[in-house]
């Protein structure tokens, strides 16, 4: 049978985890990285692979099976999924949940203008915490569901300290009450606001001569971001911050607490603990681009989100396989 051809489209954190996924995939090979800069600026890992300008992807477009963009939500993907659509099957990552049906609409007439098929929002939030949000509320139908992140770093919230004058550099994690978990673990159904569900914690490299009080009064104070939580800024030196901060985990929980029959409790807990958020979100978009290239096989079209894939279809193992050893 022959490999799935994959191109990637970006080439940062994400770019780069993607080209580490698809080595761990005998059933598919890269073909082609796309970027933004010029391409021989651009050194990747993979021997005998080519790195081609954006402007340049349609001249792609017999040699590659799936595409999988891995640029930023707030800007790059709105455009460019739909964009790529119009030539190859596509994968995104995009993950501003209140923008997700306008995204989905617009990749959707795309697709089907041009017979191509796109997955949207693949990941772990929005991917997989999705799907057991579904799964629990559609077995559990009285019941709360709750979802919890962390510990781990959030860029925008990170990007946002960073933005701040006289701040040199900054990481910002966010933690779970563990108070919050475990209410929710013994089936005692709380109402949280933000504030009870989450904290989140700072981590400040100042410039030199920086007024520090006003920078932390900046970080707690700062709407959208801060405030509604009890905020932690914690002052250090660069090197230190260089030598403690410098992964990329994340993480977190999906909870459903139900009732059943005459009153029995019931609880339903997913979980991940991340080593790296790009590298494993990465992962997630390899095997949907598996999904999404037997989809086309089957000549589907339009766009499609976690909750239109079977989990046969994301994997390497035929169906026989998949009933012997995993059912």
């Amino acid at each position: 049978m022959s490999k799935i051809r994959i191109g990637i489209a970006g080439y940062g954190n994400l770019g780069k985890g993607v080209e580490m996924a698809i080595r761990q995939n005998d059933d598919m090979e890269l073909v082609c990285v796309f970027t933004r800069r010029d391409p021989a600026s651009v050194s990747i890992k993979t021997p005998g692979v080519e790195v081609v300008s954006m402007d340049d992807m349609a001249s792609m477009k017999d040699k590659i099976d799936v595409v999988i963009l891995c640029g930023g939500s707030a800007t790059d993907l709105p455009e460019q999924t739909p964009a790529v659509a119009k030539y190859f099957p596509v994968i995104d990552s995009f993950d501003t949940h209140a923008n997700i049906p306008v995204h989905f609409a617009n990749v959707d007439k795309v697709c089907k203008e041009n017979g191509t098929i796109a997955m949207i929002s693949v990941g772990w939030d929005p991917g997989m915490f999705s799907l057991n949000r579904i799964y629990a509320e559609s077995i559990l139908r009285q019941g709360s569901t709750y979802t919890f992140w962390g510990k781990g770093v959030s860029q925008g919230h990170s990007d946002a300290i960073r933005r701040i004058k006289g701040v040199k550099n900054a990481i910002q994690y966010t933690v779970p009450v563990e108070a919050a978990l475990e209410a929710v673990r013994n089936c005692e159904n709380p109402e949280l606001t933000t504030r009870q569900k989450h904290t989140r914690e700072c981590y400040v490299v100042a410039e030199e001569g920086a007024d520090k009080a006003a920078i932390e009064a900046e970080i707690v104070n700062m709407p959208n971001y801060f405030s509604d939580y009890d905020t932690t800024v914690t002052f250090m030196e660069e090197d230190e911050f260089k030598a403690t901060h410098n992964k990329m985990p994340h993480g977190g929980f999906v909870m459903r607490s139900g009732v059943t029959g005459a009153g029995t409790n019931q609880m339903i807990e997913y979980s991940l603990k991340l080593g790296s958020n790009p590298e494993f979100t990465a992962c997630v978009l390899v095997a949907y681009a598996r999904a999404a290239a037997r989809m086309v096989a089957e000549g589907q079209t339009g766009a499609r989100t976690v909750f239109d894939v079977a989990p046969s279809y994301l994997s390497p193992l035929s169906g026989e396989e998949l009933r012997a050893h995993l059912l």
